[in-house]
């Protein structure tokens, strides 16, 4: 242990040979043996002959020897073993302050669900204390029992879990969605098997998740919705179209008249549901206006009352100094009665339904929890109601076109799709809670308009239209569209020159002798745009008037589903009065013509 031989010991001191290191030790060791007679597992570091450090453990005790007091000694070199506890040691420390501060919770438990040891972390994700936690079952944390045999399952067959999803439950019930991963190991001297597990709570990414799966989906079925619309649209133009001008032929007292007006009035219904399509879809044509929120709600109130009916008591509770927002004053009537019907229809006799305004500011820690959301200042309208609540089944499919949960003849299932698309065309947000048996809550944020003040609204009166026997170009690829609008105009006195293609209305224009004053075109067509054939045709001619007309708008002629200031634009399906007035306003634009 020493190095020395057994003759270079004999007859010296320890202090001659420098044997300790400290020589203190040996004082403190002698002091020992004086008080008690006995030193046991003392313990000092010692110097070979060759210079190294050893650690030494001494047992002595003082006995006599021809009536001489010596120290009898036995020292067991425990270098090796103190530089492996020391090792262990500060493994512990390592391991311990991981497992103490770790923002995951790291559980310590047998295979059959006792626990031996949990970390603050996981004792503040289910609401346990430490105490508690040693005295729980580990599968009263599951949601489903399964769920932990399936694991359970896994570490004997594999070793170790990585990543599950499980849904566990926390000390008040509170449901999470947690992720674990962990390991399964054999203690050496007990056989018995410990789990070692770290679980994290996943809940709020997995709700992430679903908002942005639903939100992509909801994308999806909007673009569809436009397209489907926009073929029909077209459709219901004819349809309205040349019943209108049957109606006009037809005997007033006739039976074929009353039929024609039925045909009409199913038309017109079918308009309606293809408007709320495209507002879904977020491609209805809107003139937005800067509008003080609390004014224009306050104007629908009345027609408010009036759908609820009189066993509902409607509250209006108007925020002050409200935010101006900048959106088309008839889609807050949509919302408004969308939402304010959808209420109705969730009390069964008597109720309550509350409309309230506000100025809301959202900051980055809110918005992360809010799949679409961003930070900002936004003015919020809230619709509630304590009617019978919905399940989380149908809160996931609200806004989805034709859902309802309404009998068949009460409701398309277009209203929550048409606020939807509204809301989201405008740059809003829009979050709803509900509780089954306690009500529903909807919230709408719309972003503050920072430009000028509010502007004022009103209502301009147009006179009956007039044809001066101007001259149109009408452009349309859907011939029954296109021969319907040219029998319409040419009825008022209109010379119409009428295409299918842009290529024919260029090559029409180029042979024309006269002055084309309009020219009518839709935005969808083939070879090119609506917009691009109007610049190529405005450059040959320079006075021509333009008006466009579509199911749906595009970048074309309108800025995310806004019309531009300067565009006349005619929205698809449109009636004979609709037309007319509208070619009259293009021709009058800049011109003395009324």
């Amino acid at each position: 242990m020493t190095g020395f031989t057994r003759e270079e010991v004999i007859g010296k001191t320890s202090s001659l040979l420098n044997i300790w290191k400290n020589p203190a030790d040996r004082e403190r060791m002698v002091r020992e043996l004086a008080q008690s007679g006995l030193v046991e597992n003392f313990e000092a570091q010692f110097v070979t002959k060759s210079g190294k450090i050893r650690v030494g453990q001494i047992f002595a005790r003082i006995i006599r020897i021809h009536d001489e007091d010596v120290i009898l000694s036995i020292t067991r070199d425990i270098t090796e073993y103190k530089r492996t506890e020391a090792a262990r040691i500060k493994s512990e420390r390592k391991y311990r302050t991981l497992f103490e501060h770790s923002l995951d919770g790291i559980g310590i438990v047998t295979i059959d669900g006792q626990f031996l040891d949990a970390n603050p972390a996981f004792c503040e994700l289910f609401g346990y204390s430490r105490e508690e936690i040693r005295h729980l079952n580990a599968g009263q944390l599951y949601v489903n029992p399964a769920d932990r045999h399936a694991l359970i399952q896994s570490y004997q067959n594999d070793g170790y879990i990585k990543n599950q999803k499980v849904r566990m439950r926390k000390k008040d019930g509170t449901q999470l969605i947690c992720q674990i991963s962990g390991t399964i190991q054999v203690e050496t001297e007990s056989q018995q098997a410990i789990i070692y597990s770290i679980t994290r709570d996943m809940t709020a990414y997995y709700r992430m998740e679903d908002q942005l799966r639903q939100a992509q989906k909801m994308e999806s079925v909007g673009r569809l919705a436009g397209g489907v619309a926009h073929d029909y649209n077209n459709a219901l133009s004819a349809i309205i179209g040349f019943t209108e001008l049957a109606i006009d032929s037809a005997d007033p007292e006739g039976p074929l008249r009353g039929n024609l007006n039925e045909v009409l009035h199913a038309a017109k219904h079918a308009t309606e549901i293809t408007r709320q399509l495209l507002a879904f879809a977020r491609k209805q044509t809107i003139a937005p206006k800067v509008l003080d929120l609390n004014d224009n709600i306050e104007n629908v109130l009345k027609m408010i009352r009036h759908l609820i009916g009189e066993n509902i008591d409607l509250s209006w509770i108007p925020g002050a100094g409200l935010w101006p927002v900048n959106i088309d004053p008839t889609q807050i009537d949509q919302i408004l009665a969308n939402l304010c019907v959808n209420a109705r229809d969730a009390i069964e006799d008597v109720g309550k339904v509350t409309i309230e305004t506000g100025n809301v500011t959202l900051d980055e820690t809110y918005c992360a929890n809010h799949a679409g959301f961003v930070p900002g200042e936004f003015v919020l309208m809230a619709v509630s109601d304590n009617g019978s609540g919905m399940e989380k089944e149908i809160l996931d499919n609200i806004f989805e076109p034709f859902f309802t949960t309404k009998d068949v003849d009460k409701g398309t299932g277009l209203g929550m799709a048409t606020v939807y698309g509204i809301v989201k065309q405008n740059r809003g947000f829009i979050n709803v809670y509900s509780e089954p048996g306690i009500g529903t809550s909807i919230k709408i944020y719309l972003p503050r308009y920072k430009g000028n003040d509010v502007e004022t609204q009103q209502e301009s009166v147009v006179d009956t239209p007039q044809s001066h026997g101007e001259t149109i170009l009408l452009v349309e690829d859907d011939l029954s569209v296109l021969k319907l609008a040219q029998q319409i105009l040419n009825g008022l006195g209109y010379t119409v020159l009428a295409v299918s293609t842009p290529g024919d209305a260029l090559d029409l224009v180029k042979e024309h002798t006269g002055e084309i004053h309009l020219l009518i075109t839709d935005v969808i067509m083939p070879e090119m745009n609506g917009r691009e054939m109007a610049d190529r045709l405005q450059a040959v001619c320079p006075g021509l008037k333009c008006m466009f007309m579509s199911g749906y708008t595009t970048n074309a002629i309108v800025h995310s589903g806004v019309l531009d200031d300067k565009v006349q634009f005619l929205q698809k399906p449109f009636s004979k009065k609709d037309l007319i007035m509208a070619v009259r306003k293009a021709l009058n634009e800049s011109s003395n013509l009324r």
